[in-house]
């Protein structure tokens, strides 16, 4: 059988659904989601196996942080071009409940000097009329050479076979880079660390889950049924310690126990979590 490829890089503002396209894309949580600006910080892949056909899609980091000029936004935004340069295809992709004009023309012409073909699919459309996205496709048509314009549920999975078969038209001859049964570029090690970043995140205040680092450092099956993880904290900034401990430990162990419940839910496995914060 000979093999084809095509690499996507999923582009568009923070709570477009990204996160949640690329879990629907491959069928498993690998992505995590938030409302919270910037969930997505480093480049996941996920990967999509149809029959020849190998899809690869570069999660990035939600592209608002583009004028901004802080250390934190300068690496967010260093990670969204390079999924961008990596990839054949732009899927840009645009929350239809909650559309700023303004600002979805001022990306499509950023991501158009690319010269890349682009695509966009508007989202969550289960929660707006389509006709009234009408004036908005064609008033894009008329000034960006756009492939093709979708529309659809991520979270309902509607139209989600649309876009997978209008990409494989564009696959082309070459060796796949992952192997058949792998759905992501990331470890398990890497995927819990993401699981008790999304909790803090869920938790805590706006400016704490960005300047910590997570380190899942043991990851081991006591039994077929048991599995014992620990996990790393890194402060920056002391004054942070006290407010993820929380009051004589309740946040700490709030966090624990609702990030030890969503690594069940993905491992069907007893889980031991032990988290240790270090500044």
């Amino acid at each position: 059988m000979k093999t084809k490829k095509l690499r996507i890089s999923l582009v568009g503002r923070t709570n477009a659904g990204k996160s949640t396209l690329i879990n629907r894309i491959v069928g498993e949580k690998i992505s995590i989601q938030n409302k919270k600006i910037n969930t997505t910080q480093d480049t996941i892949i996920g990967i999509r196996n149809i029959k020849e056909s190998q899809l690869l899609f570069y999660d990035t980091p939600g592209s608002n942080f583009l004028k901004n000029l802080d250390s934190q936004s300068k690496k967010l935004k260093k990670n969204l071009w390079s999924g961008i340069d990596e990839s054949d295809l732009i899927l840009y992709l645009v929350d239809a409940s909650s559309i700023n004009t303004k600002f979805l023309f001022e990306q499509l012409e950023k991501i158009n000097e690319t010269k890349k073909k682009i695509i966009v699919a508007f989202n969550k459309t289960d929660l707006i009329l389509n006709k009234k996205l009408l004036p908005i496709i064609n008033k894009i048509s008329n000034q960006f050479n756009i492939e093709s314009f979708f529309t659809i549920s991520a979270k309902k999975n509607i139209g989600i076979d649309d876009i997978l078969n209008f990409l494989k038209k564009y696959t082309y001859p070459s060796k796949w880079e992952y192997l058949n049964d792998e759905i992501t570029n990331k470890d398990d090690k890497f995927f819990l660390s993401e699981l008790l970043r999304e909790t803090l995140l869920t938790y805590l205040h706006k400016e704490i889950p960005y300047n910590i680092s997570i380190r899942t450092t043991n990851f081991k099956e006591l039994s077929k049924s048991d599995i014992k993880i620990k996990q790393k904290i890194l402060i920056q900034e002391k004054r942070y310690k006290k407010i993820i401990l929380g009051k004589k430990g309740s946040m700490i162990k709030k966090i624990r126990e609702e990030c030890q419940k969503k690594i069940k839910s993905v491992f069907k496995k007893k889980i031991h979590l032990y988290i240790e914060l270090i500044t």
